[in-house]
């Protein structure tokens, strides 16, 4: 399995639609590491007239800007533990050289061509529109106005490449999700309008960008430069590497960047003689208020600002949990506290407390025997049972609000399973301990599983409530129950912690 990022552009620092790609790609990583190899890859797109811009204003040459920037992602994503196995810059050498071979090579395939073009054009893009894709000759994207711009160019005969991928996308309807998004591909590859694709800017106007290597005059359009980072980064880690993991590439990308990613990236493939990424998944937007979040409209939220308040794996359980992968979603702090609080402290966290506490009080922290089980006994057995079945292909479709919903109807099972036993009543007689030991065994095992369901979405509880129970984490993900085998009577567990606190609200 090979999952990318779409690679953040460095005109600006990270905010909440960043880190929500960063929290699928690693929750899918770390999940899908406990099913076979897996390689995750993210990093920095740094070139093009917005990253001049943007250095020009903070005073500073484009590269010292973008090394500063870039560093500031990829902290960014270490201190919020993101799991990547390589992070790629558009100005790493090993890039520019990948991007050059493959210029290189469809230029000399006649798949590129030079010609005099006129459009209009939007910085914030770095790309031309058609009259049809403006609105009121304003950016769609933006709402800014185009900028009519004529210049000689060079072209990729993206027009080539229309029909084939056409066909492919028809005959594989799966490789690009949602189906909406797939559907908006379809109907821009079915129209007359779509062209060839300017792959190039005169050094004249913009010098900031990969030389082309058969006209040293022009830079590369940023997005013929920028997609081809996929391929750079597996490259960077060896042709093995590459061999191993190409072929089953899965893109996860926002909805703003569906065109690039379903229409140009696949004929560029096909140019390069490359094969077809595996997937691409488009997500919806973050938004406050009515407004996507965006850095040009200064409503962004950011993620070490959120981090330091509730913590990441409260802020990871909410991005996962709120967003129906697909569509937008709504950034509010009361939602977020609502969910830790309802969710994450009440249900999870209290849960954990209450069987670690019990097992502590009535047993020293001694597991005991499981005995024959009982009504009670199957009931949350079977909830574990169907969470062991239904949140991993969940999480393989994306849903994964449905699969944390699915696990915690488990949860919900498990809170309920201690109010009905009443293991904190049975202990006051001596002759009720062994069920009362019984009982408590079974929780342990829910804490097991939850744990174990529980490392994509939330790692660093995972790996907590593993510690409480002293049990080592398993490097597989099992495909059936194995209840009742993960402790031996005598087997100590730790006294409780507080996993997540409640939040306190004003009244």
């Amino acid at each position: 399995m090979y999952i990318t990022t779409a690679l953040p552009y460095v005109n600006a620092e990270p905010h909440i639609g960043h880190l929500y790609e960063q929290v699928v790609c690693d929750t899918l990583a770390r999940y899908w590491r406990m099913r076979e190899p897996t390689f995750f890859l993210t990093g920095t797109d740094e070139h093009g007239d917005k990253i001049v811009r943007a250095a020009a204003k903070a005073g500073i040459t484009p590269r010292d800007f973008v090394d500063r920037v870039a560093k500031t992602f990829r902290d960014t994503w270490d201190t919020c533990e993101i799991s990547y196995d390589h992070f790629v810059r558009t100005t790493d050498p090993n890039h520019v050289r990948v991007v050059q071979d493959i210029l290189r090579r469809v230029h000399q395939n006649g798949d590129i061509y030079f010609a005099r073009y006129g459009g209009l054009y939007c910085t914030g893009c770095e790309r031309y529109y058609t009259d049809r894709e403006a609105v009121n000759g304003k950016c769609p994207e933006h709402q800014q106005p185009l900028e009519h711009i004529e210049e000689e160019n060079y072209f990729f005969k993206m027009s080539k490449y229309q029909e084939p991928w056409l066909r492919y996308l028809e005959q594989n309807p799966e490789t690009i999700v949602p189906e909406g998004y797939r559907n908006e591909v379809l109907a821009l590859l079915r129209t007359d309008a779509l062209g060839d694709l300017c792959i190039s800017r005169p050094k004249a106007r913009l010098d900031w960008g990969v030389e082309l290597p058969f006209d040293t005059n022009f830079v590369t359009y940023v997005w013929f430069d920028a997609l081809f980072s996929y391929v750079s980064g597996l490259k960077a880690e060896g042709e093995k590497v590459f061999e191993t993991y190409w072929p089953q590439v899965h893109h996860i990308v926002g909805k703003d960047i569906v065109k690039p990613h379903g229409v140009f990236w696949p004929t560029m493939l096909l140019a390069a003689g490359l094969p077809i990424y595996k997937q691409l998944h488009v997500h919806g937007y973050w938004l406050r208020g009515e407004s996507k979040m965006s850095k040009s409209l200064g409503n962004v939220i950011r993620p070490l600002d959120v981090r330091e308040r509730y913590g990441i794996e409260a802020f990871r359980y909410f991005l996962l949990r709120e967003m129906a992968y697909g569509q937008d979603a709504t950034f509010t702090e009361d939602a977020l506290v609502t969910r830790i609080n309802a969710d994450l402290a009440n249900n999870l966290g209290n849960l954990v407390s209450r069987a670690l506490t019990m097992q502590q009080k009535y047993f020293q922290g001694r597991v005991q025997p499981l005995g024959e089980p009982t009504a009670d006994d199957d009931d949350v057995i079977s909830a574990f049972a169907d969470a062991l079945r239904d949140v991993p292909q969940l999480m393989e479709k994306l849903a994964f609000h449905r699969a944390l919903e699915a696990l915690w109807k488990a949860i919900d099972q498990a809170n309920k399973y201690i109010v009905v036993t009443a293991p904190f009543t049975l202990a006051k007689e001596e002759a009720h301990k062994p069920r009362v030991g019984a009982i408590l065994h079974h929780v342990l095992e829910v804490l097991w599983h939850s744990a174990l369901l529980l490392r994509g979405p939330l790692p660093q509880t995972s790996d907590r409530i593993f510690a409480l129970l002293d049990v080592v984490p398993p490097d597989k993900l099992p495909t059936e129950l194995a209840w009742g085998r993960h402790f031996e009577p005598g087997h100590q567990t730790k006294a409780p912690e507080v996993l997540f606190p409640r939040i306190e609200t004003k009244p």
